[in-house]
């Protein structure tokens, strides 16, 4: 399959044992540590040899890469494209990275910008509420002016709003993706994906051309977190993606903060469950920034808001009428409700309450949410 015969250097052979079944980072250090010589000699080893070392379908996948990987081909798509390919001697690498026994063996990497520390990795669901939209937005722009580079995996709802806050307020960022970099996934985030190859950058340990899949995206959790010093959530369901990487932050010997949210939201159960079980409480950024402190981390400047606040003028509910007033009434508190909802509570029909809806939507007092309830903007 493939046009290339040899593996010349220790880059090419870590860039085709990560492609390879079988074949993870702790076979590669096995293999280090046995021969004790250059990865790329692994490949010209006999048979028998490699056999008694990993058995036979480890041995066989290595014997027979070429039927699993083109690397000649890989090489030219990963520069017409621009990829990178950072292995842990690279200066670039993360450096908390290197601390992990799984750490990845190499980084295709999309952009410039590069993980300095202090990282924090900001993570949580995909279905978030205005609130957590806005406690995100907040942490963040805090995070960005004490210098920290903002981490997360690029997935719809908490990941986005974190990425797209640190580019407007100029920090760095950097998406850790379960899938090959040439990949948009999800599909939806085609813009924020290609802003980020020009202001921040994407990464992932995946080959050119690899789709997400269910196991793909706990392994890229462990990279998130790995290369940051400490891990925000920012609402999660009680078996929330966000939780895998909160576990893995917790294994990894790094800070895990979660952000409380209301008892009787599905949104919040996962960050209740983790300030249960330990995790630091957040209600502003300085709870993160304190923590980090006694930990050694300098940050510059300091946070403007100090707590999150959510407050609205005053002025900004007068002129409603009624029918919007019991609306806004309703929703008060954090209530997530669908029209429907609506309607069997205000005893009201279905058409004034829809068409109430839309007016407050366009007043930017109300937000429709992806499953069809509506919430006050915060």
């Amino acid at each position: 399959m493939s046009g290339l015969s040899e593996i010349k250097t220790e880059r090419e052979a870590l860039m085709v044992l990560s492609a390879l079944p079988e074949i993870g980072p702790m076979t590669v250090k096995r293999l280090m540590t046995f021969f004790n010589e250059g990865i790329e000699t692994i490949f010209a080893k006999k048979a028998e040899v490699l056999t008694a070392v990993l058995g036979v379908k480890k041995a066989g996948a290595i014997l027979g890469w070429r039927e699993h990987f083109d690397l000649e081909a890989h090489l030219e798509n990963a520069a017409s494209l621009g990829v990178r390919y950072l292995i842990e001697k690279d200066p670039e690498y993360p450096v908390l990275l290197k601390e992990l026994p799984d750490a990845p063996l190499g980084l295709y990497v999309r952009g410039s910008v590069v993980v300095k520390q202090p990282a924090v990795a900001m993570v949580g669901t995909r279905h978030c509420t205005a609130y957590g939209r806005k406690v995100t937005e907040q942490l963040v722009r805090g995070l960005v002016r004490a210098g920290y580079t903002i981490v997360s995996g690029m997935a719809l709802g908490i990941d986005a709003v974190a990425h797209r806050t640190a580019l407007e307020a100029g920090g760095r960022t950097v998406a850790v993706l379960g899938n090959g970099v040439d990949r948009i996934y999800p599909p939806q985030h085609k813009a924020l994906y290609q802003e980020l190859i020009e202001r921040g950058a994407i990464m992932s340990e995946f080959y050119l051309g690899r789709k997400a899949d269910r196991q793909s995206f706990p392994q890229r959790n462990r990279i998130v977190s790995g290369m940051c010093d400490a891990t925000v959530v920012v609402e999660s369901a009680a078996r929330g993606g966000s939780l895998i990487t909160a576990r893995f932050a917790m294994e990894q010997n790094r800070t895990v903060f979660a952000v409380p949210g209301r008892l009787d939201q599905a949104e919040s159960r996962g960050c209740l469950d983790l300030i249960r079980d330990g995790a630091t409480l957040v209600t502003g950024v300085e709870d993160i920034l304190d923590e980090l402190r006694f930990m050694g981390l300098d940050y510059r400047g300091g946070a403007e808001e100090t707590f999150i606040d959510f407050s609205r003028p005053a002025d900004e509910l007068n002129g409603l009428n009624p029918e919007e007033q019991k609306i806004m009434a309703l929703l008060k508190g954090g209530e997530i409700l669908h029209g429907d909802q609506l309607c069997e509570q205000l005893l009201m029909p279905s058409s004034i309450v829809h068409a109430t809806l839309m007016l407050l939507e366009l007043k930017r007092l109300v937000s429709k949410r992806a499953d069809g309830c509506y919430e006050r903007r915060v």
